[in-house]
């Protein structure tokens, strides 16, 4: 594969504008701040792990103790008995603390990506001439769809809805209805026949679009179809772009800690019939070439029998929002063009605003993941650099020691290239990301899920193994979620990618 160029320039009105096609080197200046905040976490499940050795030196202590050893105990306790009331308020007030403060483990049962007809497969040459018989784009516009397409990292046989597939398009309130009743309901009858669950079960719901929120919801929408319980708790995610996925993973972890021994789901999609730009303006042309048909849907536990069955059990969720500043705000902008044609524009700052957010997110999630010896080295660079010398160049931590599958959001091949770069990993920790991108383009926020089920389909999930999805999106956000698999892991039934694994991964030539 040959290397993206650093720039990509483009002409609107006589002016040329150099965009950015790389992330900054942002593991070169860390702030400490966000150490500390990695720390930070770590910190606040310290009872924890202080608690649950100390329970584990009792219990094997007491089990060395004979029938001699245990009547003697008995005789000193009978002539103190203050001490042994006092003794006893401590441990009944550390055991409630324990039971009452530790977290809940989230158990990940299973999971389905819904996998479109072949009939909305659109190839390069069938998307160019569409466009072009829309009437709606000029000769400039076409010319930049065809570069981006060539470079974009997509194959042949990516799925856009069927509203995009008539001559002219019919993007009617009608036919987006439709297309997210395709991908959501699609994607649970399969998750509820694989896991035998059935829809009355579960009591917590999250669905995030970012670009379609109907009314009634789509939360509603599911909620109707197949019949939930009156009492379910349901949440439509909406705007919070393509790491919405991660927040509303984020989200029902918080609700099965307060709500005991139930299931949530997690639906994340996006929809493309009502989102499609007919217009000149080269920033909102870009999501047209690369955003897809495609979701997923999530099953979550937290009831300690699923453990046995379950796939994985979520380990961490670090969130990062950058929106309290106004460039990363804005980066990622759904307005109107000057024609009043509706889309989203995507700033040429749009690689940079990633790379800070990405630093940050990074910085933060180390101290939780790197093994001691990483942050060590990586401390105490970083401390010799801020006192004596600031040209030192810092100690990169090695996160291939952290994870062992990395699922990088499919958003598009420059960052995919520049995340390989900057955390040094080889070729085979962004395989699925690159191939999920050929195969089912940028699918939004369910892209991390075609990952993993692409490292699963080729047999790579082994017991013990950590898996790293990181995806971003506008606000701006960058999310990260880890997970410990349970066991060795098959690919469950209807895996998108059951039927073509064979062939990749693919030579993509650039």
């Amino acid at each position: 594969m040959n290397n993206p160029p650093e720039t990509e320039s483009t002409t609107t009105n006589g002016v040329q504008i150099r965009h950015s096609r790389r992330l900054p080197d942002f593991l070169q200046s860390v702030n400490l701040k966000y150490v500390k905040l990695g720390y930070h976490y770590l910190i606040t499940h310290l009872l924890t792990l202080c608690f649950v050795p100390l329970i584990a030196f009792v219990i094997f202590q007491a089990s060395q103790l004979n029938p001699n050893d245990i009547h003697q105990l008995w005789l000193h306790l009978q002539y103190n008995l203050v001490s042994v009331i006092i003794c006893s308020v401590f441990l009944v007030f550390g055991a409630t603390v324990y039971i009452v403060t530790r977290p809940r483990s989230v158990y990940l049962v299973d999971y389905a990506c819904y996998k479109p007809p072949a009939k909305l497969q659109v190839q390069y040459q069938q998307f160019m001439e569409h466009s072009k018989l829309t009437g709606d784009f000029d000769d400039s516009s076409l010319e930049f769809q065809r570069r981006i397409l060539e470079r974009s990292g997509l194959g042949e046989e990516t799925y856009v809805p069927q509203a995009m597939h008539y001559i002219p398009p019919r993007p009617t309130m009608a036919a987006a209805r439709e297309e997210a009743e395709q991908v959501m309901f699609g994607a649970l009858d399969i998750l509820f026949a694989n896991t035998n669950i059935k829809p009355k079960d579960i009591g917590v719901l999250v669905v995030n679009c970012s670009l379609f929120n109907p009314t009634p919801s789509l939360s509603a929408m599911i909620v109707n179809k197949y019949k939930l319980r009156g009492n379910v708790r349901t949440f439509n995610l909406g705007g919070m772009g393509c790491s919405a996925g991660v927040i509303a993973v984020d989200l029902a972890k918080d609700m099965l800690q307060i709500h005991r021994n139930t299931y949530a789901v997690v639906v994340s999609t996006e929809n493309i019939t009502q989102n499609w730009y007919f217009g000149n303006k080269k920033s909102m042309l870009i999501p047209n070439c690369l955003f897809r048909v495609g979701g997923s849907a999530v099953l979550l536990s937290n009831k300690s029998k699923d453990r046995r069955r379950a796939k994985y059990k979520l380990v961490h969720v670090v969130r990062t929002h950058k929106g309290a500043d106004d460039k990363a705000f804005k980066c990622v902008y759904q307005e109107q063009d000057d024609a009043g044609k509706t889309g989203v524009s995507l700033s040429k700052d749009l690689m940079a605003i990633a790379g800070g957010a990405l630093k940050t997110n990074i910085t933060t999630l180390g101290p939780l993941v790197l093994p001691i010896s990483e942050q060590l080295l990586f401390f105490s660079t970083l401390v010799a650099k801020k006192l004596f010398n600031a040209k030192l160049k810092p100690y990169i931590p090695d996160f291939k020691l952290a994870f062992d599958h990395f699922c990088i959001h499919a958003g598009g091949r420059a960052v995919i290239d520049e995340l390989e770069k900057n955390l040094q990993l080889l070729p085979i920790h962004v395989e699925a990301s690159r191939m999920t991108l050929h195969r089912f383009g940028n699918t939004s926020s369910s892209s991390i899920w075609y990952e993993l089920a692409y490292t699963e389909a080729k047999g790579r999930v082994r017991r013990g193994n950590r898996v790293w999805q990181i995806a971003f999106g506008s606000g701006f956000k960058c999310n990260s979620a880890v997970w410990e698999a349970l066991r060795h892991v098959k690919p469950s039934t209807s895996n998108p990618w059951e039927d073509c694994i064979d062939r990749y991964p693919v030579q993509i030539v650039m």
